[in-house]
C-alpha cells in the first residue's frame, strides 16, 4: 500500500515516525517549512532527509502543483495528520482508497477548529481521538478508527496533547495493517448529531475577572503551551497568563477584577465567585494591590 503522508504539526511528525517504525510504504510528504497558524507547527523535512523520502514544501495542497506531484507518485492512499485546509474534490478523488484525516474529538460531534482548545475551554470530561475518511466537508466523513479518552481536571493544554498522540499513535499501529489487508471498516456518521466549533479569535482568549473562577481556569490550560496562551488586558497591552490556580474567596463585598493580595511573581485575583491566583504569566512588574485588571 503506497502512502502518500501530508502533515505540518508536532503529532504529524509522530504519526510518520511511527508509520516509518512499521515499515509503512510511504512514497511522499507534502508539508510546510514555517506556519503562522499553527503553535504545534513541527518541519517534517529533516525526517523525510533522512529517511530518503521524497518531500514538497507546498503552500496549498489544493493547487496544480502540488496535485500533479502527488498523481505523479500513484498512491493508494494518502494520510492527512495535522493539515489547517480543506482538500478539495480533485486531490480528495485521486487515490484509489481515499484520503485519511484525523480530528482529536468524539465526531459526528465537535467538528471544526481548535478542538482540543475548546475541549478544556468548555470543560468537558470526556472527547475520543478520531480517523476518519474525509470527504469535500469539514471531519464529516465515514470513521475508520475512534477511541475515546477521560479529560481530568488536572490536564492542560500539554498535557492533553500528549494524551491525545500516544491513543493516535496507538490507533495508527493498528488500522495501517487492516488497511494493507483490506480488512477496515467504514462506520458512517450521524450528521443530525454533529456540531461544528468555530475559529477561536483574540478576544475568546481574554480573561475577564467578571466570569466564574472555574471558567477562568478552563481558559487558561485550554491555551497553555503549546498553544498561544490566554491573556490579561492591562495598561492597553495584552499580557500572557500560562497557569491559574482556584481560590475560594467569600468577600462578597470586592468588586472582580480588583488585585487582593501580591506575593514574589504570583498575585491574587477577585472573580465573580472567588478568586484565581495568577501563576505562570508574562507580567514583568506585577499589578499592585488595590488595582482593578
Amino acid at each position: 500500500m503506497k502512502i502518500v503522508f501530508i502533515g505540518t504539526v508536532e503529532l504529524s511528525k509522530k504519526a510518520l515516525e511511527k508509520i516509518l517504525e512499521m515499515d509503512g510504504d510511504i512514497i511522499g510528504v507534502c508539508t510546510q517549512k514555517k506556519s503562522n497558524f499553527n503553535s504545534d507547527f513541527s518541519d517534517l523535512t529533516p525526517l523525510c532527509k533522512d529517511s530518503g523520502i521524497p518531500y514538497k514544501v507546498v503552500e496549498n495542497i489544493n493547487s496544480q502543483e502540488s496535485v500533479s506531484w502527488i498523481r505523479a507518485l500513484n498512491p493508494d492512499i494518502i494520510f492527512c495528520f495535522g493539515w489547517s485546509s480543506l482538500i478539495k474534490k480533485e486531490l480528495l478523488t485521486l487515490p484509489p482508497m481515499g484520503i485519511v484525516g484525523y480530528h482529536p474529538a468524539k465526531l459526528p460531534q465537535n467538528r471544526g477548529r481548535h478542538p482540543l482548545i475548546w475541549s478544556l475551554i468548555l470543560g468537558l470530561k470526556k472527547s475520543a481521538s478520531t480517523f476518519y475518511f474525509m470527504d469535500e466537508y469539514a471531519d464529516s466523513g465515514d470513521i475508520l478508527s475512534q477511541t475515546d479518552f477521560d479529560i481530568s481536571r488536572s490536564d492542560d493544554a500539554q498535557t492533553l496533547y500528549t494524551k491525545v498522540t500516544r491513543i493516535a499513535l496507538s490507533q495508527i499501529e493498528k488500522f495501517v495493517p487492516q488497511l494493507v489487508h483490506n480488512n477496515y471498516e467504514k462506520v458512517p456518521q450521524n450528521h443530525a448529531i454533529a456540531n461544528t466549533w468555530r475559529k477561536r479569535s483574540n478576544m475568546d482568549g481574554k480573561i475577564d475577572f467578571r466570569m466564574s473562577s472555574e471558567t477562568i481556569y478552563n481558559l487558561v490550560r485550554g491555551l497553555s503551551k503549546p498553544y498561544i496562551g490566554a491573556h490579561i488586558e492591562y495598561k492597553k497591552k495584552d499580557i500572557i497568563v500560562w497557569k491559574v490556580k482556584m481560590i475560594e474567596n467569600k468577600q462578597n463585598n470586592i468588586e472582580s477584577g480588583k488585585v487582593v493580595t501580591s506575593c514574589k511573581n504570583s498575585f491574587l485575583v477577585k472573580t465573580c465567585d472567588g478568586a484565581v491566583e495568577i501563576l505562570e504569566h508574562e507580567f514583568k512588574e506585577l499589578p499592585e494591590i488595590g488595582e482593578y485588571l
